[in-house]
């Protein structure tokens, strides 16, 4: 169950972080910023998934 919570926290972590950088980040080569954005999103919704089942399972147990 921790694990869990623990990959939640990084896929919203890093997705948030990938949408900010989306916008700064000028393209240089490959990535184009659109990419970053989409992936972005993917981690954060993928996390807050994660953070729900996690939060439904915990109040279960209790």
């Amino acid at each position: 169950m921790k694990l869990q919570l623990i990959i939640a926290t990084l896929l919203c972590l890093s997705g948030i972080t990938l949408l900010f950088l989306g916008f700064w980040i000028p393209p240089q080569g490959e990535i184009d910023p659109s990419v970053l954005v989409a992936f972005g999103e993917t981690s954060t919704f993928a996390g807050a998934l994660f953070g729900v089942d996690y939060k439904y399972k915990r109040k279960i147990e209790n």
